[in-house]
């Protein structure tokens, strides 16, 4: 099994409560903290969202707390489930935009909001 470091960014802002769940990080990723991910719904395991998948991952569902190395196997790790986010410290997967993620996220009804700072 892969593992899960730490390392601060600033991408949490404002003071929307932060929620986080453990969630299963498919193998053969190596993820940056601040990755919206996407979860793939046979496996119910997540990746890197991007919006030409066809498996249920194009759709932003959390964001990832930790870095996360799982080029190795799978690896359970962290993901916020409600919390602010930097828009310029998100990892947005080919085809996605901070606009996009955003309405994915109010689309869900999910306690996730993307903003762009000044």
């Amino acid at each position: 099994m892969g593992e899960a470091t730490f390392a601060p960014n600033d991408l949490l802002v404002s003071d929307v409560p932060v929620i986080t769940r453990n969630i299963t990080i498919a193998s053969g990723q190596n993820l940056k903290r601040g990755a919206v991910l996407g979860n793939i719904t046979a496996s119910d395991k997540y990746i890197l969202s991007t919006a030409a998948a066809a498996d249920g991952s194009e759709d932003p569902s959390l964001v990832l707390a930790f870095d996360v190395d799982a080029s190795a196997g799978d690896v359970v790790a962290a993901a916020y489930a409600s919390g602010a986010f930097d828009s310029t410290k998100l990892t947005l997967g080919a085809g996605h935009t901070a606009a996009t993620v955003e309405a994915a996220f109010r689309k869900a009804g999910a306690p996730l909001y993307v903003r762009v700072l000044k």
